[in-house]
């Protein structure tokens, strides 16, 4: 007997007390940058303890790329109020530096003096350093400097008996119910790009005289008129080996395999650069991918992992523990990146994901219908008249979209049923809004600010920086509170140094240890 979207939306109505358990984390990414807006070269601030133990504050690519990151919640609002306290830490450690809130790059120097991430000499911190080393080498360092904001979501482990009735385990139901999730999320995902695209604009000197085919908004700025974010659009970003991958995700095993392959399969281009210049390493590997992690894509199926454990091997052992959403861009208005509204349509969001029907994809488990809506709204999402493709025939964005929230509403009411108040149906209301009035989407936004204010990308973004840090700088946190975050910076630096006084092998015998703790996932 089939079971149906109907009847588990009434199984979850009448199990909605679990929803107060549903756990929402964030990364959120920022550059630090000069007062003048040019990419800092300077050191990770002391004041911020070690990015390789610190858990409230790391580096991402570069040094100079900052990544704030949260505790899981069970409400939006703890959420938020932690990731604002981390912006005030952050600030009240900085020195002439500002978090660069948008996610195309401030002025970057020349490719060769883009700082790459240091966590340290410990063969752990060396391994994140090498990586990047890698990174650099396939696809430059300039790309890398984009920041975005990363969403983290689980529902409770009761929740997936709710929604899955079929034979199996509880680790099975769990698994099976985030990867549909996924599949859903793939589908319908231009949908964010819309509502949340926050970046159709440039500096000119991003792109580095490399072809693009964006327009000219004045001297210094490049766009697309209807771009929603060229963040998630290929900029020219072409990397022939990621290109080929096309992930499955019909079922876990499926996607670990060929996530496997990727991770053992040798590439010719990455084989004649090696892993050594110099007698240095440069790279990890010279596979299609060095280590998991390198996979882009805009959600992930993720398992926390142990020290050396690889998430391949955590995930095919204890299954998917959450998945982390990775296509929003840093809202430029917000001080934090990214507001409650936001957070809140993503939860209804991705539980409609989760409780909705979800076909399997085509035999090689890609779709590219999805990919290609997905390109077609980040680059044009706000034209006029746009059609989508949906199920191989056009459809308007915005009919599809209106459907879409029709679909989603009865999550958000379950989530605010649950929660109590409104906060759930009134962000659903908000982008609504944005559907039959495209100039009130943060894209369309952002350009008519930029076109008013007669600043080029780079100038308005340093100004609205600016105003940010003054505003984060203005509320100090308690005493208890900088107490508590000076702390943790110190015992991160202890750990730090901990681990680099009981490392017993040398780098070499590390990394072939790491690479052989990869298990081949079951097929």
């Amino acid at each position: 007997m089939t079971d149906t979207a109907a009847q588990r939306l009434a199984r979850l109505e009448a199990n909605r007390s679990l929803l107060t358990q549903t756990l929402r984390g964030i990364e959120k990414e920022g550059l630090r940058v000069d007062e003048q807006g040019i990419l800092a070269r300077t050191p990770h601030p002391a004041g911020l303890g070690s990015a390789l133990t610190n858990e409230h504050v790391t580096t991402d690519y570069s040094e100079s790329l900052l990544e704030l990151i949260t505790g899981t919640h069970d409400n939006v609002e703890a959420l938020l109020a932690e990731l604002t306290a981390t912006h005030r830490h952050v600030y009240s450690v900085l020195d002439h530096e500002l978090i660069w809130n948008q996610s195309m790059p401030a002025t970057l120097p020349g490719e060769a003096d883009i700082p790459i991430a240091w966590y340290g000499t410990s063969n752990t911190g060396m391994l994140k350093h090498v990586y990047r080393r890698g990174l650099a080498e396939r696809y430059g360092k300039t790309m890398q400097c984009i920041a975005g904001v990363h969403y983290n979501f689980s529902l409770p482990e009761a929740l997936w008996s709710v929604l899955d009735t079929q034979p199996g385990t509880d680790q099975d139901r769990r698994s099976r119910g985030y990867i549909g999730l996924i599949r859903n999320f793939t589908r319908y995902s231009w949908l964010l790009m819309y509502l949340f695209g926050a970046a159709p604009a440039l500096s000119c000197d991003f792109l580095r005289d490399g072809e693009h085919g964006l327009q000219h908004l004045g001297q210094h700025t490049l766009y697309l008129p209807h771009a929603t974010s060229l963040r998630m659009s290929d900029l020219g970003y072409q990397n022939k080996a990621q290109s080929q991958l096309k992930l499955c995700y019909n079922d876990l095993d499926t996607f670990l395999g060929r996530l496997y392959d990727a991770v053992t399969q040798p590439w010719p281009d990455y084989q004649k650069i090696g892993t050594h210049r110099n007698g240095e390493w440069i790279q990890l590997n010279t596979n299609v991918l060095q280590i998991e992690n390198e996979y882009y894509s805009s959600i992930r199926p993720k398992r926390a992992t142990g020290r050396c454990e690889r998430p391949i091997t955590a995930l095919a052992e204890r299954g998917v523990q959450y998945v982390e959403v990775r296509c929003l861009d840093i809202n430029p208005e917000s001080p934090v990146g990214i507001d409650a509204d936001t957070s809140r349509f993503v939860d209804a969001f991705l539980l409609f994901c989760a409780a909705s029907d979800s076909p399997f994809f085509p035999a090689n488990g890609y779709c590219q219908r999805s990919a290609d809506n997905f390109s077609t709204v980040v680059k044009e999402g706000r034209k006029p008249g746009l059609q989508l493709d949906r199920d191989g025939k056009a459809i308007g964005l915005a009919q599809w979209g209106q459907e879409l929230l029709d679909q989603i509403a009865p999550y958000a009411a379950l989530y605010d049923s649950a929660l109590g108040g409104s906060a759930y149906a009134d962000s659903l209301a908000a982008q609504r809004a944005k559907l039959g009035q495209p100039d009130a989407t943060p894209s369309a936004r952002l350009l008519a600010a930029l076109t008013a204010s007669g600043e080029s990308f780079h100038d308005f973004s340093l100004r609205q920086s600016h105003e940010h840090a003054q505003a984060l700088r203005a509320q100090p946190l308690p005493a208890d509170v900088a107490a508590e975050y000076r702390q943790g910076a110190l015992d991160s630096s202890a750990e730090q140094l901990r681990l680099e006084q009981s490392d017993d092998v040398d780098f070499d015998t590390y990394v072939a240890r790491y690479h052989a703790a990869l298990k081949a996932p079951r097929k």
